[in-house]
């Protein structure tokens, strides 16, 4: 079995961790395992108020994972963000799939994650008033990309950034994947029902 590590912070995007791990859910076919981590065992609350009690802290946290995906939320640009650069390093590193959204990019950024790979994030000046980053021709006016086993989108882009986590991770076919996103995207009355 295939295990997604969402890294979840303080303030963390509720939606854009549920579009991801539910769509894994339906269309994985059992094969993959939603965890979360965070910098304790303590609960963390998300922007909507929800309280999750995260899988492993980072000392728990096993290696055994196939993907490590950055939630966005309101505390990347917190000091204690930079406790997960081990992780990141250590995915990067070990060539498993990285993804990150909203604030997560400008933290992938910050420290150093995106400057061998296409990529976007919220806003091209935000990335460029740090010194580790050094790749602005890399940067793509995208709502998504996904580049050499990364994955990084906006923070309107929560769909899209999930789409791009079920390609990279083949989660199912191309036309689940797409029928998926489609039905989300377009509406009940617009799209074709999912083949799940």
């Amino acid at each position: 079995m295939k295990k997604i590590l969402y890294v979840i912070l303080e303030q963390w995007a509720d939606w854009e961790l549920a579009y991801i791990s539910s769509a894994v859910n339906m269309l994985g076919g059992g094969k993959f395992e939603n965890k979360t981590v965070s910098l304790t065992k303590d609960a963390v609350t998300s922007i909507g108020g929800t309280k999750c009690l995260p899988d492993y802290d980072l000392q728990s946290v096993q290696s055994d994972y196939n993907a490590l995906i950055l939630i966005g939320g309101m505390s990347w640009h917190n000091e204690n963000a930079m406790q997960i650069k081990p992780l990141i390093d250590d995915c990067i590193k070990n060539g498993k799939a990285l993804g990150a959204i909203c604030d997560a990019c400008r933290y992938l950024g910050f420290v150093g994650a995106l400057n061998n790979v296409k990529h976007t994030a919220n806003d091209l000046n935000e990335l460029k008033q740090y010194a580790s980053y050094t790749n602005e021709q890399g940067f793509i006016h995208r709502q998504a990309v996904s580049d050499n086993n990364v994955i990084t989108a906006n923070g309107t882009a929560t769909l899209e950034f999930a789409r791009e986590v079920l390609r990279a991770l083949s989660v199912a076919t191309e036309e689940q994947i797409n029928g998926w996103y489609d039905f989300h995207k377009l509406g009940f009355y617009n799209a074709p029902m999912p083949k799940i």
